[in-house]
């Protein structure tokens, strides 16, 4: 039997029992303490650390229920064989080590994903919070399947007004993002037609919803857009069933899908009882030209639209809160099989939603970040027209990232040089589905390559700068 020394430091905030913990699992994992070695006895180590007995009980007691020791009757303490012991303390080092290194590489990050959050109303979602949780203890039970119903009439209502949508509270289901409800409708779809669904995509497309298809085993067709949107021809020569499209702002391209292309495209819907449409309405909210365009299932006579939305963008994306809008046709699929499964959302968060946009809230901050936005990408179209001719800027009209095209060179080199300056930039490349890419970038853009800019989450300062980065590193000519 050893002898434990354990440096024990009486001031620190650490527990005595957990600084004897932490001492022995070290030693042990070491190889300091081998396998088979006896600990000193709790009477023992509490005498010689001068340190009472329940304080050493309770470090033992720990390390016996994480594996490192075992309790042998009438003999005491033992050390475990740890052989492929899993080491969780050094991948969680290198993997934070990893994270601050890639944080440092870039000094300016135009990524397309996220939001602005320092002007976010934290005061009034307090308010709201306290509110809530105060109110309505109930809401610690279950809930309806499809989300709670007085939220449910509140979305209801938004849409009408906001977006045109025609809906019922009954036809709505609040869900824990996109990407589940995507899988939950794939559901009622199969199950309302006997049959395994086949979909359409945008290329270039939003590659979240085409890994959820793909991955369920579903086949994904892609479907190239023009200057209008999904083109039609293309869609019936895909046989597809199921079209996935984003018409008031297309990811990643910006396209706003004309009004004479969304009647193709329900034309298209009507023409087979197994065929609808996914209306993805991802960041409608923000729109700096014209007039909102309204939702395409506020077109939609014959139940062929599902929409679906999102708070990510308008609230923030940590709330994991869409919904979607069935039409009759697919209700009772859903009673069959969607009322099987619980609600993925807080009742708790779908309340303090409910109330936030009840109360008004939800309509001041959206008017408040419409004019920050605008600021910010008024500011960014200032400085990336200063790249003179040899570019070209699109999908400025809507959304909170902005397209940057140009003949100069590969995009993987724009992506490299502006990596090597610690900017980063996004290539519009990663969201083809299919191989014969450049030829299909220039199809849409006019030119060789192009880059996605997203502003959300830099202050007008940073844009000033990282375009400035960026003007003279893709104007170097001494890499070329």
């Amino acid at each position: 039997m050893k002898e434990l020394s354990v440096p024990l430091e009486v001031g620190s905030r650490k527990p005595i029992y957990e600084q004897i913990y932490d001492y022995i699992k070290k030693e042990i994992r070491d190889k300091n303490l081998r396998a088979e070695a006896k600990l000193p006895s709790t009477r023992a180590l509490c005498v010689h650390l001068n340190v009472s007995r329940s304080t050493v009980q309770l470090a033992y007691d720990q390390l016996l229920s994480e594996g490192y020791i075992e309790a042998r009757p009438c003999r005491g303490y033992y050390v475990l064989k740890l052989d492929g012991l899993y080491d969780l303390e050094t991948v969680e080092h290198k993997k934070t080590a990893k994270r601050v290194e890639v944080n440092k590489e870039y000094e300016i990050d135009f990524s397309p994903s996220g939001i602005e959050l320092d002007n976010f109303p934290y005061n009034s979602w307090r308010k709201v919070s306290r509110t809530v949780i105060g109110e309505e203890a109930g809401l610690f039970n279950m809930g309806e399947p499809q989300g709670d119903m007085v939220f449910r009439e509140t979305i209801a209502d938004y849409l009408h007004e906001s977006r045109g949508v025609k809906c019922s509270p009954d036809n709505i289901i609040v869900g824990a993002g996109d990407e589940y409800l995507l899988m939950l409708l794939d559901q009622l779809l199969c199950f309302a037609h006997g049959k395994q669904m086949s979909y359409a995509m945008e290329n270039p497309a939003y590659r979240k919803a085409y890994f959820v298809l793909n991955g369920i085993g579903r086949k994904v067709c892609p479907v190239r857009l023009d200057e209008y949107g999904m083109s039609c021809d293309m869609l019936r020569e895909c046989e597809a069933n199921v079209a996935y499209v984003t018409p008031s702002h297309q990811y990643p391209m910006g396209i706003v899908m004309s009004i004479g292309r969304r009647m193709e495209l329900l034309s298209w819907a009507g023409e087979g009882s197994d065929r609808y449409i996914i209306e993805d309405d991802y960041d409608s909210e923000f729109r700096y030209r014209g007039k909102p365009i309204p939702a395409l299932q506020g077109l939609d006579k014959n139940g062929k639209v599902i929409y679906i939305g999102t708070f990510s963008k308008s609230i923030a994306p940590g709330l994991r809160m869409s919904y979607m809008v069935l039409p009759d046709s697919l209700m009772d699929s859903y009673i069959s099989v969607g009322k099987r499964y619980s609600n993925t959302v807080s009742r708790i968060d779908q309340n303090i939603v409910n109330l936030f946009i009840k109360e008004g809230y939800y309509e001041r901050h959206l008017n408040r970040m419409r004019g920050i936005y605008k600021a910010k990408h008024d500011v960014l179209l200032g400085e990336l027209k200063k790249f003179g001719a040899e570019y070209r800027i699109a999908g400025e009209s809507a959304g909170l990232h902005v397209l940057l095209s140009t003949d100069k060179m590969p995009e993987d080199e724009l992506v490299l040089r502006a990596a090597q300056c610690g900017v980063r930039v996004y290539p519009l490349s990663e969201h083809f589905l299919g191989e014969d890419i450049e030829c299909d970038i220039r199809k849409l853009t006019g030119k060789r390559s192009t880059i996605i800019l997203g502003y959300a989450r830099l202050n007008e300062d940073e844009i000033v700068r990282g375009t400035k980065i960026l003007m003279e590193a893709f104007s170097n000519e001494k890499d070329m």
